[in-house]
């Protein structure tokens, strides 16, 4: 009897855990969506997006049925809040489109436009009060403001299962990108995101501590440190 109570106990444990399993979110349409309207290069077709507005609205109804819980892993949780930075955004740009730059959008970051939770959040919400409280900085080179100077959107959803590599690579190629940041052994010339969230890049070490875990070149403690203009035009 023993042992059939407790095979009966690990029956309805392994269920309960794959029931936990099913609710965690695909990002199906999110990922169609990338797949088929941004390039390799993280550059958006927002024309071609327009005439397919509602395979957008999937991607975007994937967030608001299925919201974070607390069962969920951090994983599970940074990659919902990223890939809603990114899906949301798009959708900013489509509802203003044509336009020459996110920021002739009246208070872009600032709009409470996304239906998630009790009230419309905003980007700025999603990114300074989320995800920037989950001391994950790679997170900087994940979510993409729309911009040219921004990192490049990643043609494909963040998932859970291998989230820790998504990032690590847009950390890396963002790193050795020389658009955005020209580095050398004593002398770099680097994006202002990381002027702009330097507290985000510093918890552990140094700013070059944190350059140097994903840069090609080893770079000095003693270099010459200066950032590049930022391209606000948008990144199509």
């Amino acid at each position: 009897m023993k042992n059939k109570t407790l095979l009966i106990i690990l029956f309805v444990l392994a269920t309960v855990f794959q029931t936990a399993k099913a609710q965690t979110m695909k990002y199906n349409s999110l990922d169609k969506l990338l797949q088929k309207h941004v390039n390799s290069l993280g550059e958006v077709n927002y024309k071609t997006i327009l005439t397919d507005k509602q395979l957008l609205q999937s991607s975007l109804d994937e967030f608001t049925k299925n919201q974070p819980k607390d069962s969920w892993s951090k994983n599970e949780t940074l990659s919902y809040w990223i890939n809603a930075y990114n899906a949301f955004t798009i959708k900013l740009i489509i509802d203003n489109y044509p336009v020459k730059s996110i920021k002739d959008i009246k208070n872009p970051w600032d709009q409470e436009f996304i239906p998630i939770g009790k009230n419309p959040m905003s980007l700025s919400e999603i990114e300074h009060e989320i995800l920037r409280k989950m001391n994950e900085p790679r997170i900087h080179f994940a979510i993409v403001c729309a911009s040219v100077s921004c990192p490049k959107l990643l043609n494909e959803a963040y998932v859970p299962s291998k989230l820790d590599l998504q990032l690590t690579v847009a950390t890396e190629e963002f790193l050795a990108d020389k658009n955005r940041n020209e580095i050398s052994q004593n002398n770099i010339e680097i994006s202002k995101i990381f002027s702009w969230f330097s507290k985000d890049f510093t918890q552990n070490g140094t700013l070059i501590d944190f350059l140097n875990d994903y840069s090609e070149i080893e770079i000095s403690p003693n270099a010459k440190k200066s950032y590049k203009d930022y391209n606000w035009d948008l990144n199509e």
